[in-house]
């Protein structure tokens, strides 16, 4: 399992490989540059003419390095400076290092641009939380022009201008297609802009002692596909429909009944026994036809839910509720039954409206509906996901789901983040069918927090074995159809 660091915990752990393993500051730098330089190699191993920028702090040291390495490979080396604070430590050891074998240029914004195959971005790293300002930001918009014409970008630790606690970009933000995390992961380079502005991620330990982690207590931790194994375990060979749960969706109100039947598909495919759909009365005939594996049921009032209620094992409510009256209804019965919940769309607007808190509810928000559920804009939300996810869930309990680039999962036992999916996702539909994957796992008996985290999971491979085949034009019914691989794993 991949743990995820603050800014703060990682130069603590720097600390403690230094004071405590007494491993020199300058060999940890070297480390890192030689990890980077290695993986810049492997990825781009015709590159020859080679522009690194470097900043004041152990970034641009870590930059300087690489410049010698790079030098040492045969390369043409350009180094770049874009402050002129003093450096000082093992940054100073590294620039005059550099500085036997090369020369460094100073960085203005009125430079012509990157004549370079390859960039290495040392200018911040973890350092800053802040908007670049003056000749860095203009660095950054440079890298990125060069990076748009064909340069490939390397970023050393975190892209320059990303905060490395909460994925957001203030300001100028570097784009880069490999970045190589040095000691530990950092959880703003898998969550908010994080996932646009890395490129491949891999991470480099530097070879620093298990042990310096200690006593550390990580931000998150990531998902990884082989959980889906203890999640999802075979099945018995004398199992029947009823040992594989009763999944009860509700929603579909007039001019809607593609959400509920995206969701309803979901769940089938996703291994529940038997799925009902509660609908309006009209689209029940429709959507019978169009999934006979459903058992679809029009229900106009809450006395017409009761019985359905009452033969389900979990609630899955909100694709295509929409706001009006019947849809208010249906939410407060569903609210009101002891059976575990899965909410979502306009079920996240109802809560939002009148405010609760349980336990025995998963809530799958948006950025827009978590912002609805707080109180805050969209914007809010994405600047801090991690600090939104934890108050939805103090404020609504149970389990929640902050779904978007790198979705976050906070149960009330972690807090872990998706490494998986893809931009071809961003399409209507896609939360439906998150909804009845999910739904469809806690009535095979996984807790909610584990639902949630299975269904994350799986949802979000579905979404990359489809987008295999290309993001553009990718459907939620492409993923509903590739789920059976990923639930049988």
């Amino acid at each position: 399992m991949a743990r995820l660091y603050s800014a703060a915990s990682v130069r603590e752990l720097d600390r403690r490989a230094i004071e405590v393993c007494g491993i020199p500051g300058y060999t940890l730098m070297q480390r890192a540059a030689s990890a980077a330089w290695t993986a810049a190699r492997w990825r781009w191993p015709n590159a020859r003419r080679v522009a690194v920028f470097c900043g004041p702090g152990n970034n641009g040291g870590d930059g300087y390095e690489v410049a010698r390495l790079a030098r040492a490979s045969g390369c043409a080396v350009q180094v770049f400076e874009c402050e002129s604070s003093a450096r000082r430590g093992d940054a100073m050891t590294a620039r005059e290092a550099w500085l036997e074998v090369g020369a460094v240029q100073r960085w203005s914004a009125s430079a012509d641009g990157i004549d370079a195959d390859l960039i290495v971005d040392g200018l911040y790293g973890i350092g800053l939380s802040r908007a670049p300002s003056g000749d860095a930001a203009a660095a950054i918009s440079a890298i990125n022009a060069a990076h748009a014409a064909g340069a490939a970008v390397l970023a050393l630790d975190v892209p320059s201008g990303l905060d490395a606690d909460t994925g957001a970009a203030p300001g100028a933000v570097v784009a880069a297609d490999l970045t190589v995390s040095f000691i530990a992961m950092k959880p703003g380079l898998r969550t908010g802009r994080g996932p646009a502005q890395t490129g491949t991620v891999e991470l480099a330990t530097l070879d620093v002692p298990a042990a310096v982690h200690d006593g550390m207590t990580p931000v998150a931790s990531l998902f990884d596909n082989a959980e889906l194994q203890g999640w999802l375990p075979k099945r018995s060979r004398t199992g029947h429909k009823g040992d594989h749960g009763h999944v009860l969706l509700i929603g579909g109100d007039h001019g809607m009944a593609g959400a509920i039947l995206l969701a309803g598909r979901a769940a089938l495919r996703a291994g529940a026994g038997l799925v009902t759909v509660a609908t309006r009365a009209a689209h029940a005939a429709t959507l019978t036809a169009a999934q006979p594996d459903l058992m679809v049921r029009g229900v106009e009032t809450v006395a017409e839910l009761a019985p359905l209620l009452a033969r389900a094992d979990v609630i899955a409510i909100g694709p295509g509720l929409g706001r009006e009256a019947w849809g208010q209804a249906m939410f407060e019965a569903a609210i009101a039954s002891a059976l575990p919940k899965v909410v979502d769309a306009d079920a996240l607007n109802a809560l939002a409206e009148a405010p609760r808190h349980r336990d025995d509810w998963l809530l799958t928000p948006h950025p827009g509906e978590a912002g609805r559920l707080l109180g805050v804009s969209t914007a809010e939300i994405q600047r801090d996901r991690f600090a939104a996810i934890r108050a939805v869930q103090q404020r609504f309990g149970g389990t929640v789901v902050l779904k978007g680039a790198g979705s976050v999962v906070h149960g009330p036992s972690s807090l872990r983040v998706c490494p998986y999916g893809n931009p071809g996702m961003g399409v209507g539909g896609m939360g439906d069918v998150l909804t009845g994957v999910a739904a469809a796992f806690v009535a095979q008996g996984l807790s909610l927090e584990a639902a949630a985290a299975a269904a994350v999971t799986a949802h979000a491979l579905a979404g990359d074995a489809v987008a295999e085949r290309g993001e553009r034009g990718l459907i939620a019914s492409d993923v509903v159809d590739a789920l059976r691989a990923m639930v049988n794993p």
